[in-house]
């Protein structure tokens, strides 16, 4: 039972001490029961003869598991392949981590339609967003 004393409010321009306040309990409780020290970052770049980055893929892996958390290729590049290509190889790097599943999320005006295309499912689906926008939660598990 909580203290008597306890004052709740909300607000829409929450302080910034009180949002590490959050973050940080949040963390030590996850650190506590999980080995979160174990996720390791992962990224795949496209980068033309210059040196400017293109295009990346960039996320995550954690046990069997490889999120993708984002994906980006500059629009003159669009339906090249380079899309599929910086997704090959990051997910090449995550099966040598030893990934067999594989998850992100998109919007229903980004890629879903791509990732279906590289054997991603619906998993989920969130409607709601402002002009019909739909959220997907998509994985691919490899036997």
């Amino acid at each position: 039972m909580p203290p008597t004393a306890l004052v709740f409010s909300t607000t829409d321009t929450p302080p910034e001490d009180k949002l590490l306040a959050v973050d940080t309990g949040l963390e030590l409780h996850n650190y506590a029961v999980a080995p979160l020290n174990e996720v390791r970052q992962l990224a795949a770049f496209a980068t033309d003869e210059t040196g400017t980055v293109v295009g990346g893929a960039v996320g995550r892996t954690w046990g069997q598991c490889c999120e993708l958390l984002q994906l980006w290729v500059t629009p003159e590049l669009r339906s090249s392949g380079v899309g599929s290509r910086l997704l090959q190889e990051f997910e090449v790097h995550a099966r040598t981590r030893g990934c067999s599943t594989f998850y992100l999320t998109t919007l229903s005006f980004q890629a879903p339609e791509f990732y279906r295309r590289h054997g991603y499912s619906v998993l989920a689906q969130i409607a709601g967003y402002p002009n019909g926008i739909v959220k997907f939660l998509m994985h691919r598990a490899e036997a």
